[in-house]
């Protein structure tokens, strides 16, 4: 055989290597797995560290202005890392919502990147991404309306899925069973790891049909699609396997889960079916609409093993005349009825909210309102953000603008208060029990947080074991809060690290 001839072999051609770095909220986390799983059966490796890749994916994120800069410091740390070991330039890649939002518009900004790839790209991103690598520079993505792009009845979206949704991609070859029927084999879902915590979210569903004046997501996220029941309970059962004990359930508006599909309340019927999976301790909850959250719902939220008693309801403001222009419902008052719903069905629940301070109109009795309403509603975590115009939503067009400076004034004068209110909040929990799922055990430290505690955002528990083999990473340890610094608790461990309620 002749030289000309020789068959290179696997060794000689090692498959190309990418990184996929996730920027943004636990959405995003979701979608970034499910590109790493295109990626990987595309005949990519994956890896961990931008430095040990040929190509980055940055999976953006476009919410508001400082996430938008992040986004773009990461698109340029990357394409500034040392040449690849092959000597050849690293390719970055960017992808995402401020890929989405912005398009053509940020490609031209940033030369940098050798791609700005919208949703659209997400099935065939494994081919996209070796044109890349082969030279070719894409046609960045045109940003459009993806609201359009969907019927505009719910109920007609199911059958009529006109445009890619990021996180959705089903499994391969799941039927299309009813609740709690799983599949006689095990279908491959098309997602990838890139974390190893006991804890992962899940998407219930994706974009959103509410018009609140200030935000932007809507517009490049698209309209409201549930994921199928089926779908959600595959991807649970896979990730148990995988070694995930509890699962986070996203989306930007669990209160409308099921509508498209007919079923408003499917939610309810869900949550029992997705706790009772063999390996998962614990189901949570997050962004519940106050507006849409209905009494049997916080009935199954409160009652049902295995879901934690946990309430991530989006305030945004407790003044009516405010949350009007905001194109929201509700006030003080009927929050903080809803807030006694739940206490009066699960009295130690969690409870988190954002709220968004500064907003166009909002007067000196307004912020009063605000603040008021705080201070009642004993709330376990709250983000504070001062509003700043987004492109393109009616808020940016609205009178009444108050001066930077006024809007950071309040912002710093809110966060104080919550900051004093969450402590306050956590303190009261000294000497309730609590279940803390472990998260890592680092140089003696054991940490992980109770039903009460959010990911990444609500804090955390720092547990107290005795002598002897401790609690290990994904266990579920019934422990007694015994003090609290800001919004974390210290727990010391009380019975079995496996066994807990």
């Amino acid at each position: 055989m002749t030289a000309s001839s020789t068959t290179a072999t696997p060794a000689d051609n090692p498959p190309a290597t990418v990184a996929v770095v996730s920027l943004g909220c636990a959405r995003n986390d979701v979608d970034s797995e499910e590109l790493a799983a295109r990626l990987e059966r595309g005949g990519f490796r994956l890896v961990d560290e931008p430095a040990d890749a040929d190509a980055v994916l940055v999976n953006t994120c476009g919410f508001v202005e400082a996430a938008k800069k992040d986004s773009v410091d990461t698109l340029l740390a990357a394409a500034e890392l040392p040449v690849t070991a092959a000597e050849v330039p690293r390719k970055v890649v960017a992808v995402g919502c401020l890929a989405e939002r912005y398009g053509d518009e940020l490609a031209a900004a940033l030369p940098e990147a050798d791609a700005v790839l919208g949703f659209d790209a997400y099935p065939d991103i494994a081919a996209k991404l070796r044109s890349v690598l082969a030279g070719a520079r894409p046609a960045p993505h045109v940003p459009r309306d993806r609201r359009a792009l969907l019927p505009l009845a719910p109920v007609d979206r199911a059958a009529d899925i006109g445009a890619v949704v990021p996180g959705h991609a089903p499994a391969d070859g799941a039927p299309d069973l009813p609740i709690g029927v799983a599949p006689a084999s095990g279908p491959r879902v098309m997602r990838r790891r890139l974390g190893s915590g006991p804890m992962s979210p899940v998407k219930l569903a994706s974009g959103c049909d509410r018009r609140c004046s200030f935000c932007a997501i809507p517009a490049f996220r698209g309209a409201f699609v549930s994921r199928r029941p089926a779908e959600v309970l595959t991807d649970v059962r896979w990730l148990a396997g995988q070694g995930v004990r509890e699962v986070f359930l996203v989306s930007e508006n669990t209160t409308s889960y099921g509508k498209d599909l007919g079923d408003l309340r499917l939610l309810e019927q869900l949550l029992p079916e997705l706790a009772a999976v063999d390996g998962i301790d614990r189901v949570r909850v997050s962004y519940l609409q106050p507006a849409e959250t209905r009494l049997g719902l916080l009935d199954v939220m409160s009652a049902t093993p295995g879901v934690a008693a946990y309430f991530d309801l989006s305030f945004q403001h407790a003044s009516a005349l405010v949350l009007r222009r905001m194109r929201r419902f509700g006030d003080a008052e009927r929050f903080l009825g809803l807030l006694h719903e739940v206490r009066s069905r699960a009295p130690m629940a969690g409870v988190r909210s954002n709220v968004i301070v500064g907003f166009p109109g909002e007067t000196e009795r307004d912020l009063e309102v605000l603040v008021d309403f705080l201070a009642a509603a004993r709330l376990d975590a709250t983000g504070v953000f001062g509003y700043s115009d987004e492109d393109g939503t009616e808020a940016e067009r609205l009178d009444g603008h108050l001066d930077a400076a006024e809007v950071r004034a309040r912002v710093e004068h809110v966060t104080a208060l919550v900051d004093e209110l969450v402590a306050q909040r956590a303190e009261e929990r000294i000497g309730e029990d609590v279940a803390v799922l472990v998260e890592s055990v680092e140089d003696g430290v054991i940490e992980g947080r109770a039903a009460h505690q959010g990911p990444e955002v609500d804090g955390s528990t720092v547990l107290e074991a005795g002598p002897g083999a401790g609690p290990a990473t994904g266990d579920l340890v019934a422990a007694v809060v015994v003090g609290s610094q800001g919004a974390d608790l210290v727990a010391r461990v009380d019975g079995a690290a496996t066994d807990a309620p």
